[in-house]
């Protein structure tokens, strides 16, 4: 019980220096900002990593959003969590990025001229379900992402991939037959 009460009370203290962070941000603090860089860079690059599934996009993807950030943090009003919004503004980033890209085709074959070693390198960082997350088709890999990782709901990733929403839960469950496959 008095483990609960501290949990929640280093809980509570977070949230209270997130909301003096996010004001004084919005006021131009660098340091304050740089407190937020802190607290969610780990969570942002994770995700542009896993939608993306390449090491050097998901860097300068995780470097625009913050860019994005630094320009936008005046625009949030508090109607959501701080978290929420930013998941949702990165993943608006994340999603631009992929449409200014090649197409899905051309990027299998850029992947496949990679050199082994750097590929290599680059998943002995990930964890085994992210292995497998980085194998599955672009598509597949978006919506499983944002679905299973995200919490975003079908109509609502079939409105950012501008697909039906039917198409979202069938790529979902393509990317979890799939990963049930490669675990085994």
């Amino acid at each position: 019980m008095d483990t609960e009460k501290i949990i929640n009370a280093e809980e509570l203290f977070s949230q209270d220096k997130e909301a003096e962070w996010i004001l004084a941000a919005k006021e131009g603090d660098q340091k304050a900002f740089h407190q937020i860089y802190i607290r969610y860079h780990r969570r942002m690059y994770a995700l542009c990593w896993r939608m993306l599934a390449d090491k050097s996009s998901a860097e300068d993807v995780c470097q625009e959003i913050f860019v994005q950030l630094w320009l936008k943090i005046s625009s949030f009003c508090g109607d959501s969590q701080f978290s929420t919004w930013l998941h949702s503004v990165a993943t608006n980033i994340v999603l631009g990025y992929l449409r200014k890209q090649k197409n899905w085709l051309q990027k299998v074959f850029s992947i496949e001229e990679q050199g082994v070693h750097e590929i290599t390198v680059e998943m002995a960082e990930l964890s085994e379900l992210d292995k497998h997350i980085m194998r599955l088709p672009e598509r597949a890999r978006l919506v499983f992402v944002l679905f299973a990782v995200e919490g975003y709901r079908h109509e609502e990733i079939s409105t950012m991939l501008g697909m039906a929403v039917g198409s979202s839960k069938s790529q979902y469950h393509r990317a979890r037959s799939l990963l049930r496959e490669w675990m085994d």
